[in-house]
């Protein structure tokens, strides 16, 4: 009797642990994707290096908003960068974008600096001002062929 009672408890415990891994799933897997409290703006880049999908985008440090969609213009060939933002946060007309990195090799990030412009950007609309990611290996070639230039003058 002590058996087949201890055996539903256990068994209902299992069951309320995958419910709540199921309910916890979704919730993270939803989380600020397709939310009805954000507005898209797109950005267009030379190069967005290592960029993802879902990177997040951030004004001095603070996290405001994700990178929802990452595409190829065919006629200019950039990189077109959507992103979501927090319609908490209204952001200047003359707002620039920079992709930036965390740390010195840790993940890439979109990174605003607000204008002071009087008009806001709205839903849709394209952020002008932007800079493409600093790519080591372009730095070292550089570098290397300053160096070897003066050498041989």
């Amino acid at each position: 009797m002590v058996s087949k009672t201890l055996q539903f408890i256990v068994g209902l415990f299992v069951l309320l642990g995958l419910v709540a891994l199921a309910i916890l799933a979704t919730k993270v897997g939803t989380a600020s994707i397709g939310n009805a409290d954000s507005y898209s703006v797109t950005a267009k880049f030379e190069n967005i290096g290592g960029l993802n999908v879902k990177a997040p985008v951030a004004i001095g440090g603070v996290r405001i908003g994700r990178v929802t969609d990452i595409s190829l213009d065919t006629t200019e060939f950039s990189a077109i960068v959507t992103m979501s933002i927090d319609k908490n946060y209204e952001l200047p007309w003359d707002t620039s974008a920079a992709i930036l990195t965390s740390g010195l090799l840790g993940a890439q990030f979109v990174g605003l600096e607000p204008g002071g412009d009087e008009e806001f950007l709205g839903d849709g609309d394209e952020i002008e001002l932007t800079q493409s990611t600093i790519q080591l290996e372009n730095l070292i070639g550089q570098f290397m062929f300053n160096k070897a230039e003066g050498e041989s003058e």
